[in-house]
């Protein structure tokens, strides 16, 4: 059957249309310049190819690859972390949703097995290694007798978009654009599958925090970790950022959408006006070749911007 023309080479007035109201969004996106740029990098910003060709996700929309341009900006060396975050929660006493609903989602290869009577409401039915536990936050990652103490240097977890989102407006920031997001971790490096190179494992060294063993029983943790680890305890990438790929999702500012950016304006783009779903990106720690890839530095994917759990955190940018 013939699909019909593509769209990004038959113009219509449909087209010119989404293609002017978000150059107009562009345009009015919210910036931010009064953060401070300690433990940032600047970026020069510039031209670069962004999203890829894979197609094993389909409904993600990781094509076609096209050329994006960016104003400069700096970006966090790493996610914020639980002390970064703690200290914003002493300075305004900030609840977040997790707080206030009385639960989040929780791994449940983390969970002590003695805590699943009391504190495990639920399980997700397409994927049962998710819990729903009954005060699970960010001070409290698998349930109420879990703590932060010795994990002041990891990501924060259990924050959702609108908890990232108040974290960022506090500190002065914002939360990158996926564009930005995209260009950050790609490290000056064109169209590789990962933030280092083509290769996972190069010279059999891991370079990031992802599962290894039989998802969703057996975690290997030959990279050195089961659960999350301390923020840069991998090499960085090209750009002097840490974590880009698996360890934590980071959130982006823009409204998921799988095909808005055929459409989109190609200088400094940002997603649609509204949706239901927020874009995360980078992967997390358990990430496994067996079912999800979305380490990989083009692989995108979302979440309700009211949902937390435990691997999904953020990093903040600032206009440069």
């Amino acid at each position: 059957m013939n699909p019909g023309p593509n769209p990004c080479c038959v113009p219509s007035r449909a087209r010119a249309k989404l293609l002017n109201q978000s150059k107009i969004d562009s345009a009015s996106r919210r910036r931010a310049t009064l953060g401070s740029v300690n433990n940032m990098v600047k970026l020069d910003g510039g031209n670069f190819l962004m999203g890829s060709g894979d197609t094993r996700f389909p409904a993600d929309g990781e094509g076609p690859v096209r050329l994006v341009s960016l104003d400069p900006f700096y970006i966090d060396a790493h996610a914020v972390t639980v002390e970064q975050f703690a200290e914003f929660v002493r300075a305004t006493n900030y609840r977040t949703e997790a707080e206030h609903i009385g639960w989040s989602f929780v791994f449940a290869g983390n969970i002590p097995p003695d805590q699943f009577a009391t504190s495990v409401s639920d399980t997700v039915a397409a994927a049962p290694w998710w819990c729903q536990v009954h005060n699970a936050d960010w001070a409290h990652p698998e349930g109420p007798d879990s703590s932060i103490v010795t994990r002041g240097n990891h990501p924060v977890v259990h924050v959702s978009w609108n908890d990232a989102e108040a974290y960022c407006r506090w500190a002065g920031k914002r939360l990158p654009t996926e564009a930005e997001w995209e260009y950050a971790a790609r490290g000056g490096l064109e169209q590789t599958t990962y933030a280092w190179g083509d290769e996972l494992t190069p010279g059999g060294n891991h370079r990031c925090n992802i599962w290894q063993g039989k998802f969703p029983t057996q975690d290997l943790a030959e990279d050195g970790f089961a659960g999350t680890s301390p923020a840069a305890s991998f090499a960085p990438n090209g750009f002097g950022l840490f974590d880009v790929a698996g360890n934590t999702w980071d959130w982006c500012a823009d409204w998921f959408h799988p095909d808005y950016h055929v459409t989109a304006t190609r200088t400094n783009p940002v997603g649609p006006a509204s949706g239901n779903a927020r874009v995360i990106r980078g992967g997390s720690f358990l990430c496994h070749e067996s079912y999800c890839t979305r380490y990989r530095v083009a692989a995108r994917t979302s979440n309700t911007p009211d949902s937390s759990t435990s691997h999904m955190g953020f990093r903040c940018v600032r206009d440069a």
